[in-house]
């Protein structure tokens, strides 16, 4: 069944018919814009939320980014913003391939379509127009019968007439056989002119017409058939980014599974582990037992029994004896923060807080960091540097082929051309080399700190504390001091040097000697200093320190007996003043 034969007199409908489809095809692509303006608008707010979300430091300046919370996080981030990725893909996709090919499409139709009823029209107009000729020739016939038969019966009547003359008669008679000449012309014509529009109506309606609408079917169902591809466009458009989007899923699923609360908790072990030791038993401080006075009141002396004097009630502000110090690290300001895990802090002082005894920038050596962490910083300083190196003594070797090519093949280049960037090369290596073993050199004394650390924690729970009422540090000073005598022939200690008083009173307005000591340690293991420049010290003898380590592993230290001499850093547990 076609148009051209079932519908052969419903050209208005297919009129309106082919209008209407072409209308429907131009409401779609305006919905697949509108669409895909959604999609776009869709897109665009999920990028705004994940761009608000996501963290503002890069990630090796983030120490959040080591949980695998924030990086599940980050990864559902980043998944949600490969779904919009996704949905501006579908945008795109229904924008060029819907949109505007659609478009184009309806415009063919709409030139097509009006091509065909301009040709029906024009046959229309040809049929009309033949119609009308008809009419004409039909009219002329009718008229030219009327008058032929009207001169007829006027010729009859003038030859029954006995009053007419011949001429009148016989000028009648012509006038008569004259029209009936020319309705007989008529009737052939009109006759002519029949026999041609039955034959152009029969064509109009049989064979032209019919193609018209032929070709008017045909392209309405094309475009309902282009119609019905876009429909499944839309759903293709979907359907390819259906796996995407299924791993975005699979992705955000992952990233949920990731989170692993016990790796956390290392992770953060792992990020802010000072490497301290625990803070240690606080010394018990006996004020009920009164220290003697020396006699002379011009100078300071120690006591006999090695301990300072203390002053009366009256005084505000105690005397401090050389070598008989109590350790600040036990106040109960700095036992706040050995308590926190924190190293005791340091008085700062006035264009000193940020250098050294040795005159070096202390957070170049990340000594203001807890233990472990300045292990950490060091080795990955160490390992950048290495690195550096690496990348230097490749790029030396490269250009010493280059200038033996140079040599060997002069029109390739200048050898000369290459010597400073040669030394250029070469003084780089030299700094690196230092600047490695500057930082091997901390990371050394870093690690040694941190198992000392470690071990005096470990030692410290495997003993029992001592007691606080134990011997009073003159009879373990005297006693680690004699054994010194016994041990070392380099540092005798005599009587007459402890009961002689060989030291001055201070001045209340004289903070510090020149010669005082920059801080104070305790040992951590006995040691015995048999070698010459080195001291003898017990475990968890209190001593006061005269110089840092300068990287050879050994510390000057005095020992409240007055002796002094270098033992082992690792030996240690030092707290700056």
């Amino acid at each position: 069944m076609d148009w051209g034969t079932e519908l052969w007199d419903q050209f208005e409908v297919l009129e309106r018919h082919t209008q209407w489809g072409l209308d429907l095809l131009d409401r779609y692509v305006k919905f697949v814009k509108e669409r895909t303006e959604v999609e776009q608008a869709y897109a665009k707010q999920l990028r705004s939320l994940v761009k608000k979300y996501l963290p503002k430091r890069p990630a090796k300046d983030d120490p959040e980014s080591k949980f695998s919370q924030q990086q599940s996080f980050v990864q559902i981030l980043q998944e949600v913003n490969d779904f919009a990725g996704q949905r501006e893909l579908v945008a795109e996709n229904l924008s060029v391939r819907v949109c505007l090919e659609l478009a184009k499409y309806s415009q063919e139709m709409k030139q097509e379509r009006k091509m065909h009823f301009q040709e029906g029209r024009r046959a229309q107009q040809q049929l009309e127009s033949g119609f009308k000729q008809l009419e004409n020739s039909k009219r002329k016939f009718e008229r030219d019968c009327r008058e032929a038969e009207k001169a007829a019966q006027t010729a009859e009547r003038l030859d029954q007439d006995i009053n007419a003359t011949k001429a009148d008669v016989e000028k009648a008679k012509q006038q008569a056989h004259l029209r009936s000449h020319m309705a007989e012309e008529s009737k052939n014509e009109y006759a002519a002119q029949l026999q041609r529009f039955n034959r152009d109506q029969a064509h109009f309606y049989f064979s032209q017409m019919p193609q018209i609408f032929d070709k008017l079917q045909d392209m309405d169902e094309r475009r309902a058939t282009h119609l019905g591809a876009g429909y499944g466009l839309l759903s293709e458009a979907e359907l390819q980014v259906v796996p995407i989007i299924a791993k975005c899923l699979e992705g955000m699923k992952g990233a949920a599974d990731a989170v692993d609360a016990k790796n956390d908790s290392q992770v953060l072990i792992e990020l802010h582990k000072s490497g301290f030791a625990r803070p240690g038993d606080v010394e018990f401080e006996d004020f009920s037992q009164p220290m003697n006075r020396v006699p002379s009141d011009s100078s300071l002396g120690t006591p006999s029994d090695g301990r300072p004097e203390l002053r009366g009630p009256g005084r505000s502000r105690a005397k401090r004896w050389p070598f008989g110090k109590k350790n600040k690290t036990v106040s109960s300001e700095s036992w706040v923060d050995r308590i926190r895990g924190l190293p005791a802090p340091a008085p700062l002082q006035p264009h000193a807080s940020l250098r050294g005894s040795r005159g070096t920038v202390v957070t170049e050596d990340f000594s203001h960091l807890p233990p472990e962490q300045q292990r950490k910083r060091l080795q990955q300083h160490l390992e950048e540097r290495n690195r550096e190196l690496q990348k230097e003594v490749d790029q030396r070797e490269a250009l010493k082929k280059m200038k033996d090519v140079y040599e060997k093949t002069p029109q390739m280049g200048d050898p000369a051309s290459l010597e400073p960037r040669i030394t250029e090369t070469l003084n780089n290596i030299e700094r690196l080399k230092l600047e490695v073993q500057k930082y091997e050199a901390w990371l050394a004394e870093a690690e040694s700190r941190v198992l000392s650390n470690r071990g005096n924690s470990l030692g410290r729970h495997t003993r029992p504390p001592d007691p606080p009422a134990s011997a009073p540090p003159d009879s373990s000073s005297s006693n680690s001091g004699s054994q010194d005598n016994k041990e070392s022939s380099e540092e005798p200690l005599s009587e007459e040097g402890q009961d002689a008083p060989i030291y001055t009173e201070f001045d209340e307005d004289f903070e510090e000697e020149p010669a005082s000591p920059i801080g104070h340690c305790v040992a951590i293991y006995h040691f015995e200093g048999s070698s010459e420049g080195t001291i003898s010290m017990a475990e968890g003898e209190d001593l006061s320190l005269m110089e840092e380590d300068k990287g050879d592993g050994w510390t000057r230290v005095r020992r409240k007996q007055g002796g002094e001499g270098y033992v082992p850093t690792s030996y240690l547990r030092v707290t700056l003043n």
